[in-house]
C-alpha cells in the first residue's frame, strides 16, 4: 500500500533513541526526507549512524525542547527551509515517582518533560502547517494518560493534558488541513521501562524482574511492544491512509486497559 509519505519531509522529537529513533528508520523508509530532533547532539550522531547502517539518512538538531523560545526557533528555521508536513513527537518522558516522594517541583518536572515539550514545538508548527492547508502531526504520549497508576501520577497527569490538548488541536484545525492524532503505547522495550521500574523497586521493595514480570503478565498478548510497532502506528496516521483520521487516539497496550 502507497503512504504517500516519499519526499514529503518529517521532523520527529526525541528522535535519538527508543520509539523516536523507530520512528525515523520508518518514516526514512518510507522515503520521507527526516529531521530529528533530540536535546543531546552525541546522541543524535549514534543514532544518524544507525540509519546510515540501513541505508538512511537524517538530518539533525540538537535543541532543548522544554525551552519555548529555543524550540519555536528550531521549528521556524525548519519550516522556513522547505515546510514541514509531519511531525511526529516523542520527545521526553516524564518520570515515576511513590506517592511520599510527590511535590510541586515533581510535578512541574512532568509538565516540562512532556507536556510543555510537545505543546512548544506543536504549536508553532501547526499553525504553518493550517497556512499551508495541510499537515499531519502524531503525539505519542502514553497509556498512563487514561489509566491511573499510583507512580504515575504526575507524569500521567501530564499525559492526559497532553491528549485532550491533541483533540483540540485536532477540532479547531481539521477544517484547514491539518490532522493531529495521538498514539498512547503500554509497556514498550525502551529504556523508560528500566526508569519506571527503579520507582517500582523504591516504593514496593520487589526486586525489579518480580516486578517486571508481574507487569508483562497483565498484557493479554504476553509480551511488551517493540519501538518498531508504535512506529508503524505512527507511520499509518501520517500517511495518506489515514486521510480521515484525526483526533484519535489510539492504544497500544496489547489489550492491557480493555476498556470502551
Amino acid at each position: 500500500m502507497q503512504t504517500g509519505l516519499n519526499g514529503k519531509r518529517v521532523v520527529i522529537t526525541g528522535a535519538s533513541k527508543g520509539i523516536g529513533l523507530a520512528c525515523a528508520i520508518a518514516f526514512a523508509a518510507e522515503g520521507a526526507h527526516v529531521t530529528g530532533l533530540s536535546r543531546s547532539e552525541a546522541n543524535l550522531r549514534e543514532a544518524q549512524a544507525v540509519l546510515a547502517r540501513e541505508g538512511y539518512a537524517m538530518d539533525v538538531r540538537a535543541v532543548d525542547l522544554t525551552d519555548a523560545h529555543a524550540a519555536e526557533a528550531a521549528m521556524t528555521a525548519i519550516e522556513a527551509a522547505g515546510g514541514i508536513d509531519v511531525l511526529v513527537n516523542s520527545a521526553g518522558a516524564a518520570r515515576r515517582y511513590p506517592l511520599e516522594e510527590l511535590s510541586h517541583d515533581v510535578f512541574q518536572e512532568a509538565l516540562d518533560a512532556k507536556y510543555f515539550t510537545y505543546m512548544n514545538v506543536m504549536a508553532p508548527t501547526i499553525r504553518a502547517m493550517a497556512q499551508r492547508g495541510r499537515g499531519s502531526v502524531v503525539n505519542v504520549v502514553g497509556q498512563g494518560g487514561k489509566q491511573a497508576n499510583p507512580l504515575h501520577i504526575a507524569g500521567g497527569s501530564a499525559n492526559a493534558a497532553l491528549m485532550l490538548a491533541s483533540v483540540g488541536f485536532a477540532r479547531a484545525y481539521a477544517g484547514k488541513g491539518v490532522r493531529v492524532n495521538v498514539i498512547n503505547p503500554g509497556l514498550t522495550r525502551t529504556g523508560r521501562v528500566e526508569e519506571g521500574l527503579e520507582a517500582a523497586v523504591r516504593a514496593s521493595g520487589r526486586s525489579r524482574d518480580e516486578l517486571l514480570a508481574e507487569q508483562v503478565a497483565e498484557i493479554p498478548l504476553g509480551r511488551m511492544a517493540e519501538p518498531g510497532e508504535v512506529a508503524q502506528v505512527a507511520l499509518f496516521l501520517a500517511s495518506d491512509l489515514a486521510s480521515y483520521v484525526t483526533g484519535a487516539v489510539v492504544p497500544m497496550d496489547g489489550g492491557r486497559a480493555s476498556v470502551i
